[in-house]
């Protein structure tokens, strides 16, 4: 037999004169494998493949269920299907595809088990790591909001607490759900699979870049764009990026604006007008009116008083309605402009937002951007009819409608009342309460004193349907004429006698005896019948002087003329000081 160490030991000697020190070693290889079994080499691939590592490898073979991807060495490991699936169901990957694998372990029948799932996380950690070391931002997704903030698919699932989402609290975190943004790491522990991210560092960087360019650009009386931020009772903050602004609600319209809220929304972006600008304060005074011209300008022309022209109601008030003529011009009609004869306690009966109706114009105030306006000048005006069909003097028949301590109201006419005064009651009687006279319903007449058209006023009166007998009074009863009459009333000044059905004059206490009495009642009493002599009557203040002395005593001789001059003098001072007692009494 031959010896195989001196034949392999010839043949090595051929091959090193005929190759290359390198031809040598792959020729060595060879050999080698060739001297080999399959077994041998398989374990020692596997000898080369570190677990828990990253290696490229190249998809050789696709079934329904697995992926085989060729790692090198000679070395072959399976994926299962599902780790390279698209959102159709459908394998994204083709036979000679080189993708990167995690080598993960060896199944019990010593296959190797490979998973692109885990090679891309291990990736992504090693991405979150640099990133947070380095301070660099991370891009993501917004997936959904939980509790605290909101969740971020970075390549794993991260957290982005509300606090870090921006520089300023925001309430409505819905908004960014879907949004792609960038990130920084706050911090990560990848044992817990657990990342915290933040976008305030981030936005804080990019404001700072956008002030200090709208500082630079802006300037008193440029059109610039910007998204509400906060809106209040006063105004609207607008952020022009990186720069707040406030327009306020007086610069939002040349009309009426009540509540900024009721026309805009936050997050709504706006194009307003710089009216003024504080560089060192940073301090933007915005106008939104201003983009328009201003209607009161010419506000004379297209309104002149006296016209009639067409608005609708945009506000109803305890004291009128609010009419918008055009955009930004409003006039009121006041409640007692509303109806010539029917009174409403409040507009909203008769009228609600959004009615279209026709006023005249009264007055113009362009400095105080006001107009008055008039709904019931549109039709004519019923007093004036009423003044020609009813002139004074006039009987006419009503319906009590209403009674007050002041006096009686009367229906003459649809919505036209006329007013009969407690004054106009009585001629005789003293009245303290016109329903002592009058009930609701009751049918009265009464004769027309005045209808003043200006304060649409309409005055009526009972007791002048009969003759005043205050006039005839005077002409009945001369001064001195003696009368008798009953006592209805006691006084500490005095007695009042009825001499007449409603007709009463006084007795002052110093013309009712000869003799000095304290008080009245030491004589008389309530509805005695006396004699008492007239000495004065007043028909225009309906007052009578009465002595009842002078009715007793005998005619004065001339011996003591002197000393009754003198009682009279003392008689007529008592008498006047009465009057002004009475009169207070009476409230005159």
């Amino acid at each position: 037999m031959v010896n195989n160490n001196n034949l392999n030991l010839t043949k090595k000697k051929e091959v090193d004169a005929k190759f290359s020190d390198k031809d040598l070693e792959a020729h060595s290889f060879q050999v080698k494998e060739e001297n080999m079994g399959f077994k041998e080499l398989y374990e020692q691939s596997l000898n080369q493949i570190q677990y828990g590592n990253i290696a490229q490898g190249k998809v050789v073979q696709i079934t329904n269920d697995m992926v085989m991807v060729d790692v090198g060495w000679k070395t072959e490991g399976f994926i299962p299907a599902s780790e390279l699936k698209n959102a159709q169901g459908n394998i994204n990957v083709s036979v000679g595809d080189e993708i990167e694998v995690f080598i993960d372990k060896r199944d019990a029948d010593g296959n190797l088990i490979l998973s692109k799932n885990k090679a891309t996380k291990l990736k992504v950690w090693d991405e979150i790591k640099s990133a947070c070391e380095n301070n660099t931002p991370v891009k993501g997704k917004v997936v959904e909001k939980v509790k605290g903030g909101l969740s971020v698919d970075i390549g794993i699932i991260a957290f982005l607490p509300g606090s870090q989402v921006d520089v300023r609290p925001i309430k409505d975190l819905d908004q960014f759900v879907g949004q792609t943004m960038d990130f920084k790491v706050l911090k990560y522990d990848r044992k817990r699979n657990n990342v915290v991210l933040s976008r305030r560092s981030i936005v804080a960087s990019e404001r700072e870049t956008e002030k200090k360019d709208i500082l630079e650009s802006i300037q008193e009386g440029s059109i610039v764009q910007g998204v509400i931020k906060n809106i209040t009772d006063y105004g609207i903050f607008i952020d022009l990026g990186g720069i707040d602004g406030l327009l306020h609600v007086t610069d939002i319209s040349w009309g009426r604006i009540t509540k900024p809220s009721d026309h805009f929304r936050k997050g709504d972006k706006i194009t307003v007008k710089v009216l003024s600008f504080d560089r060192e304060k940073e301090r933007v005074s915005l106008g939104f009116k201003q983009l328009t011209e201003n209607p009161w300008e010419h506000i004379m022309e297209k309104y002149p008083v006296g016209s009639i022209a067409e608005g609708k109601v945009v506000n109803l008030t305890d004291y009128g309605v609010f009419v918008e003529l055009e955009t930004g011009v409003e006039g009121l009609v006041h409640i007692s402009e509303m109806y010539w004869t029917r009174e409403i306690k409040h507009p909203s009966k008769v009228l609600k937002v959004g009615d279209e109706i026709k006023v005249v114009v009264l007055d113009v105030n362009t400095e105080a951007k006001r107009i008055s306006l008039s709904l019931k000048q549109t039709s004519p005006n019923p007093w004036e009819k009423l003044k020609e069909k009813y002139p004074e003097g006039t009987i006419v028949k009503g319906v009590v409608r209403n009674i007050t301590n002041f006096g009686v109201f009367v229906g003459i006419e649809e919505g036209i009342d006329g007013l009969i005064h407690v004054s106009d009651i009585s001629w005789k009687h003293r009245v303290s309460h016109p329903s002592e006279y009058f009930k609701k319903g009751q049918e009265v007449e009464a004769v027309v004193e005045k209808v003043d058209v200006e304060n649409e006023k309409f005055s009526l009166s009972v007791k002048k349907m009969e003759k005043n007998p205050w006039e005839a009074l005077s002409q009945k009863y001369a001064p001195g004429s003696v009368v008798n009459g009953k006592i209805t009333n006691f006084t500490d000044f005095g007695i009042f006698v009825e001499i007449e059905e409603g007709i009463e004059g006084l007795v002052h206490i110093s013309e009712i005896s000869q003799k000095r009495v304290k008080t009245s009642s030491e004589l008389y009493a309530m509805g005695d019948t006396v004699s008492a002599v007239i000495k004065s009557i007043d028909p225009k203040s309906k007052k009578i002087r009465l002595s009842i002395k002078d009715a007793e005593a005998p005619a004065p001789s001339s011996s003591n003329h002197y000393l009754n001059n003198k009682e009279n003098l003392g008689s007529n001072l008592a008498q006047a000081l009465a009057e002004v007692k009475i009169n207070q009494s009476k409230g005159d």
